[in-house]
C-alpha cells in the first residue's frame, strides 16, 4: 500500500516538503510555531514498527527539526510529542513554546481554537522556515 496522508493532517497542516524520510507539515494554528514530521511509509502507527534505520532517521530529523525551529523562532522550550490518540498515523509534532505564549506552561492541545494564518502570514512563516532549513528540504510541488 503507498503512504497516504492522514486526513485530519491534510485538514489541518500546510504541507511544506520532504526530508529524507519524513514529510513536513506546518499547523495552521498562528499562535505558535507548530511542526509535524510524517513518515512516509504506508501503515505506520508506532515507532517501534520502523525499522532500526528508519528509527534513526527519523530520529535525526526530528532532532534536526527541533534545533532548527529552536534557533529560527528563539524557544523558551521546544515540545515534542507522538500522541496519536485523534490520528493513529504515526507522527511527531514540534512545537516552539515560550513563557509568554497563551497556554503557558501547559501543553496546547485543547487549551485554545486554532487561530488559521493568514495567507502573508503563512507565506512569511513559510519562507523563514525554508531559508533556515536549506537544501535538507525538499519543495513539494
Amino acid at each position: 500500500m503507498n503512504f497516504q496522508l492522514h486526513p485530519r493532517l491534510q485538514q489541518d497542516c500546510i504541507s511544506l516538503g520532504r526530508f529524507d524520510l519524513c514529510r513536513l507539515l506546518m499547523m495552521n494554528d498562528s499562535q505558535y510555531p507548530w511542526f509535524i514530521l510524517v513518515p512516509e511509509i504506508a501503515d505506520m502507527t508506532e515507532l517501534y514498527q520502523l525499522t532500526q534505520a528508519q528509527r534513526e532517521l527519523f530520529m535525526a530529523e526530528s532532532c534536526y527539526l527541533a534545533e532548527q525551529l529552536a534557533q529560527l523562532f528563539n524557544a523558551d522550550k521546544m515540545n515534542i510529542a507522538n500522541i496519536g490518540n485523534m490520528v493513529a498515523q504515526l507522527h511527531i509534532h514540534h512545537i516552539v513554546r515560550y513563557q509568554t505564549d497563551i497556554a503557558w506552561p501547559a501543553p496546547v492541545w485543547g487549551k485554545f481554537s486554532a487561530v488559521p494564518y493568514t495567507d502573508a502570514q503563512s507565506t512569511d512563516r513559510i519562507n523563514q522556515l525554508k531559508a533556515q532549513l536549506g537544501a535538507k528540504l525538499q519543495l513539494i510541488e
